[in-house]
């Protein structure tokens, strides 16, 4: 096996793979560090700017140790794309034949046995969805892994898939008469006697919940975890370290039942009585909240009448489910597993409306036609930094944007990582001379009603100048419709907007039409990757401050209060940093791309902690000056040409 050195010196193994292979003095330190972390069972956290190529930085000295190594990432997407592209190629460049397997979520493998209950149609009568059915059917008969994902012609928010996947709720574990040909089961095999398995961020945290409660564990132990896109870890931690329940859940709970009566038990008339009250009960807890999706706070809601009301005839429902089905306890596996799901969710119910519960955030959630029911706690920092102390094994942590200012202390003061090794690493790209930061004079307060216009007339410059080929970028849904509807009619460009299709769909159409406007919020602030001169520039409308009125976010500040801190300092602050450069980190991808980043928010400059954020963001040329830009704009046009 070569040493670190060796993989990524200028004649090494990767440049036996890859044309026109150049060696990064950061990329090598970050192996080197990695390797190193990996010896001393450490923790480590590693910034690395984009084109650092931190990708195969840890991979390299993952495949070379003679560990079991878990890779996660913060996407199904970057998942596919490390496991298909980034592996096979090292794997050849390092000639090692290391098996490595890629392992998703459940709600991504077919389940057998939720297929064949649903085969008989008792359930389906609606004909669009009958044949979404016989598409899973007839795959069904030659798929070899049960991966959803090979099946293009079905949508990824197709309405079949809860017929066809299983949840943790509706599982039968080992009393599923299909126990043994389960694709789940298989991939967890597979991953078991793996050398290298890939998995992403929710399906790391939600197994690591379910080891908490001593069943269920999908990821095999493994010497060494390694995560990338670190910075999503805290909010997705946090998620499943609480707990939730949905409306959906619970009308799930009733529909098979339903199904069970059906199908099994035609003389227990009851179960479709009581399944039927439930969906009724649940369907009138989410109306009484506004129709439009919100977010709130639960213990306030509570304090509502007619929410309490409702809540308490959920309470009395879920207590007749339970003893209707504890009377037919033993005559068929699936309702077995009912009465196991209405214990859990009468329990969850009971902590979800414990108001006098401290370390946690209740708050609620709307969607179209549902409500979900969160309990967040505040801080994960003790309950991982346990789990990580036992049994002692290496911890790396990495992304291109953890540090706020010059320091990695947000981070670790999240995640409870109090001993753990930091190293920062600059992007290798020439920023002085690829990219101009613009922050243009004049601009009205952020929340003044005059900045719809500003921003519309500063787009209309930026795109003419750059002939499309533009990103903007929003902190609301409500701003981009506003500034999407202005630009209507107004400019030649095609203009793309997030939520008309899906975020691959309007990428690909960015890219296709080569004078393209994109314009995105939260989903397009990071994760995309386009080089070259497809994108020359991005406007952002304002600093990403959270919403002042989310409610877990309130409840964090106020608990950051409590214990005598700042919050906006501790806690505001930071998050909108590391989201500015996420966003920012859209424009320059390559050695060759130019561009213009042009922030639409005089805070910057005129508040002290503007200098926060501009001593985080890439070191621009800068200007205050939107003719400078626009002139940068024009040049990089004219050598296209040229």
């Amino acid at each position: 096996m070569p040493t670190i050195k060796q993989v990524f010196a200028k004649d090494g193994a990767l440049s036996t793979v890859i044309k026109g292979f150049i060696p990064r003095a950061a990329q090598t330190s970050m192996a080197e560090a990695v390797q190193q972390a990996i010896k001393d069972k450490q923790q480590l956290v590693v910034e690395a700017g984009t084109g650092t190529g931190k990708t195969f930085a840890y991979l390299a000295p993952a495949l070379l140790s003679n560990k079991k190594v878990i890779v996660s990432t913060g996407t199904k997407n970057l998942q596919e794309q490390l496991f298909h592209r980034d592996l096979p190629l090292l794997k050849r460049a390092l000639a090692t034949n290391k098996q490595t397997v890629l392992l998703k979520g459940r709600a991504n493998y077919l389940c057998l046995h939720r297929l064949s209950q649903h085969s008989a149609g008792s359930s389906v009568t609606d004909s669009s969805l009958l044949n979404e059915f016989s598409v899973v059917r007839e795959w069904a008969s030659s798929t070899k892994s049960g991966d959803m994902g090979e099946l293009k012609t079905l949508a990824e928010d197709a309405r079949v898939l809860p017929f066809v996947t299983s949840t943790q709720d509706n599982c039968l574990g080992k009393d599923c008469p299909d126990y043994e040909d389960c694709y789940l089961v298989k991939a967890r095999r597979q991953a078991l006697d793996a050398d290298l398995v890939v998995v992403n961020h929710h399906l790391f945290f939600a197994d690591m919940a379910l080891k908490d409660t001593g069943f269920g564990e999908l990821i095999p132990d493994a010497d060494v975890i390694l995560f990338d896109e670190a910075h999503q870890i805290p909010d997705i931690a946090s998620e499943y370290f609480g707990e939730a329940l949905s409306s959906r859940q619970l009308q799930e709970l009733g529909m098979d039942m339903e199904l069970v009566y059906r199908t099994k038990l035609k003389d227990a008339q009851q179960l479709s009585k009581v399944a039927e009250k439930l969906k009724y009960v649940t369907s009138d807890l989410r109306l009484q909240f506004p129709e439009t999706p919100e977010k709130g706070n639960w213990k306030q809601a509570l304090e509502r009448e007619t929410v309490q009301q409702q809540l308490d005839k959920l309470h009395e429902i879920l207590d007749v489910v339970y003893e209707v089905v504890k009377l037919h306890l033993g005559r068929d596996k699936d309702l077995d597993a009912i009465y196991e799901r209405c214990a859990q969710a009468r329990g969850q119910l009971e902590r979800l409306t414990d108001v006098d519960k401290k370390g946690v955030s209740l708050w609620y959630e709307t969607t179209p036609k549902h409500i979900i029911l969160h309990l967040t706690p505040l801080s994960i920092a003790r309950k991982f930094a346990d789990y990580m102390a036992e049994p002692k094994r290496t911890w790396v942590f990495t992304s291109a944007t953890l540090m706020v200012g010059e320091g990695f202390e947000h981070f670790t003061r999240q995640m409870g990582l109090s001993g753990a090794k930091t190293l920062s690493l600059d992007s290798p790209f020439d920023y002085a001379n690829q990219a101009m930061l613009c922050v243009p004079r004049y601009l009205p307060e952020p929340s003044a009603f005059a900045m719809r216009e500003t921003l519309v007339g500063v787009a209309r410059q930026l795109i003419k100048a750059s002939n499309g080929r533009c990103f903007l970028l929003f902190t609301s849904h409500a701003m981009l419709r506003e500034v999407a509807k202005a630009l209507e009619g107004t400019i030649d460009n095609p203009i793309l907007v997030q939520g008309t299709t899906s975020k691959r769909a309007l990428l690909d159409n960015y890219l296709e039409a080569e004078n393209a406007v994109l314009l995105g919020t939260g989903a397009f602030w990071e994760g995309v990757d386009v080089r070259g001169d497809a994108l020359t520039c991005v406007m952002i409308d304002k600093l990403p401050f959270a919403a002042p009125d989310d409610p877990l976010l309130e409840a964090r500040i106020e608990d950051c209060r409590k214990h005598g801190g700042n919050p906006f300092g501790q806690l505001q602050i930071p998050q909108a940093v590391i989201a500015l450069k996420q966003g920012a980190g859209r424009l320059i991808r390559d050695y060759a791309d130019r561009g213009v980043l042009v922030i639409c928010d005089n805070r910057l400059v005129t508040r002290d902690y503007g200098k926060i954020f501009l001593a985080s963001l890439p070191a621009m040329r800068r200007t205050r000056t939107l003719e400078d830009a626009l002139a940068f704009l024009t040049e990089i046009q004219e050598n296209l040409v040229a």
